[in-house]
């Protein structure tokens, strides 16, 4: 592992390793430890530079001769409202939405485990124990928001961890029932998001990282007008027209 400094953050460059998201590929991030109470410099620093946070540390990606990964946000001001989307909205009318400070529970283990099974099978995460899970959930050095999503019975059926930057709410991870599809309730996180933001009078929702070849990763697309971040800083993404 390689390391260099700046005035702020030691950075570390980790091994290469099987990309999870295209074949053939390799993947490597540069990564740093985040202080416990010091959000400003990530908030103004790194979120805003293309890193994500996991536990108390941000990475980004720094692939060998790969630039797929493009850091993407929404801008909320301008976020077209589809006719997909408002059917969406009328179809989990019927949902509770519960932010809270970010705490883990045994339900929300149970649903994460499930989720993983279907989603994501044979991964890392799809045999975390429950210690580990807590500690996704909880170690956070900057403010953290957990919102559940709950059904009539008061089920939990999906819940997305949430930072809260100076600039906008960043989707950290989601997850939800699998066996629910016309819910689509990962996308209807998203929407709830959007719908955070406004309230909190947030320009942006940050959304991590969009692969344009990437499957699992298309949905992002949907939600327009899309800003990445490249050598030039944010900018609007140029998408075909999306069928309605």
């Amino acid at each position: 592992m390689k390391s260099f400094r700046t005035d702020s953050y030691v950075f570390h460059t980790t091994a290469p390793a099987p990309c999870p998201y295209l074949p053939n590929r390799l993947e490597r991030k540069v990564v740093t430890e985040l202080a416990q109470g010091d959000p400003v410099k990530f908030h103004e620093v790194l979120s805003r530079s293309g890193f994500r946070r996991s536990h108390a540390i941000a990475y980004a990606p720094a692939c060998p001769g790969c630039s797929a990964c493009v850091p993407v946000r929404i801008a909320v001001e301008h976020f077209e409202e589809s006719r997909t989307f408002r059917k969406l909205r009328r179809a989990n009318a019927d949902l509770a939405v519960l932010p809270s400070l970010a705490r883990a529970s045994g339900e929300q283990h149970r649903l994460f485990l499930a989720y993983q099974d279907t989603r994501h099978a044979g991964g890392d995460m799809a045999s975390m124990e429950f210690h580990e899970y807590r500690a996704m959930i909880e170690d956070s050095p900057i403010e953290t928001l957990l919102y559940e999503f709950r059904d009539p019975d008061e089920r939990l059926i999906a819940a997305v961890l949430t930072d809260v930057m100076d600039d906008g709410l960043s989707a950290v991870y989601s997850f939800y029932r699998p066996d629910l599809p016309k819910r689509s309730l990962g996308t209807f996180a998203v929407l709830t998001l959007v719908d955070a933001c406004r309230a909190l009078g947030l320009p942006y929702l940050y959304l991590g990282y969009w692969i344009a070849e990437s499957r699992k990763m298309a949905y992002k697309s949907r939600f327009r007008p899309l800003e990445g971040y490249g050598v030039n800083g944010w900018a609007p993404i140029d998408l075909p027209p999306e069928a309605d």
